[in-house]
């Protein structure tokens, strides 16, 4: 066994530290604002600096979040935005990238400039919002989901991993009758799965904090999502619909602590399908990255 130099214990004890302030100032900010959204909102609303526990311990913000139907309403359209766009997502991804990464199909430099070229320029919005008005897709669920269908930039790391799928398969498989069909859905995507769960967490984490495309599409508060309805609470401060029960004082403070629990309430479920994909993620992303 090489012994390790001073130099080479130095550099890794420099490596830990640096990764462990790196995780304290990431982790830190999504910390304090679970503190916050659990403590007496009076206290919340006079503390300066930073919170490291949670002072009196208090629930009545969450309550209140859930008492709210809108974002009940939220959070089930946004569950649809994600479930129908991620499917539709991986749908058209996958056959676009297996078009073009298979050596006889024609044009596909062409096309793939073509691809590219989207990437660097893009009608515009009101281009964009004009299509859709045309189209009949405003104030609809639709206006959400088919304008981003497909992510060019998605497109070309699955073409990549696809490609790295031996040609032999797809020969062997011809010869058993298999038409380009069943060798994308039972030969190409079976073996690429860990860029497959790569494009899930992509495009879902994508619908999931979506909120602009909302506010300009969508006219009927039935159909906003959870980050809209986020975004109204935050920025605009429309706190006083869930506080029809609460006395005039305690309205700034309860105030406060709701943004808070809305915060969480809007982070944690996104936060729970990291696990499930993280083992597939650097795989998925190398493939993309280092082959093509």
């Amino acid at each position: 066994m090489t012994k390790r130099s001073w130099g080479e214990h130095l550099f890794d004890g420099f490596n830990v530290l640096f990764m462990v302030l790196l995780s304290i100032v990431t982790i830190y900010p999504f910390v304090y604002v679970l503190f916050a959204s659990l403590s007496d909102p009076t206290w919340v609303v006079q503390m300066r600096g930073l919170i490291w526990f949670p002072k009196g311990l208090n629930f009545e913000a969450y309550k209140l979040v859930f008492a709210n139907p809108a974002i009940l309403t939220g959070y089930g359209n946004t569950l649809i935005y994600v479930v129908l766009g991620t499917a539709l997502n991986l749908l058209m991804t996958s056959l676009g990238a297996y078009a073009l990464s298979r050596q006889t199909v024609m044009w596909k430099n062409p096309v793939m400039f073509m691809i590219v070229f989207t990437m660097f320029f893009t009608g515009g919005l009101i281009p964009t919002y004009l299509l859709i008005e045309n189209l009949g897709l405003l104030d609809s669920r639709m206006a959400l989901i088919l304008p981003t269908a497909m992510s060019a930039y998605n497109l070309i790391i699955m073409r990549t991993a696809f490609a790295g799928v031996p040609v032999s398969l797809e020969e062997s498989a011809k010869l058993d009758g298999a038409n380009d069909f069943t060798i994308l859905f039972r030969v190409v995507l079976p073996l690429s799965m860990p860029v497959v769960a790569v494009m899930i967490l992509f495009y879902g984490v994508g619908h999931w904090n979506s909120w602009f495309n909302a506010m300009i599409y969508l006219r009927d508060r039935e159909l906003y999502p959870l980050q809209l309805i986020l975004r109204e609470i935050l920025i605009t401060n429309s706190t006083d619909s869930m506080m029809t029960g609460v006395g005039g004082g305690d309205k700034m403070p309860i105030g406060e602590t709701i943004k808070y629990a809305t915060i969480i309430v809007a982070t944690i479920p996104i936060l729970c399908l990291y696990p499930f994909l993280q083992k597939y993620f650097v795989k998925g992303v190398m493939i993309g990255a280092i082959k093509g």
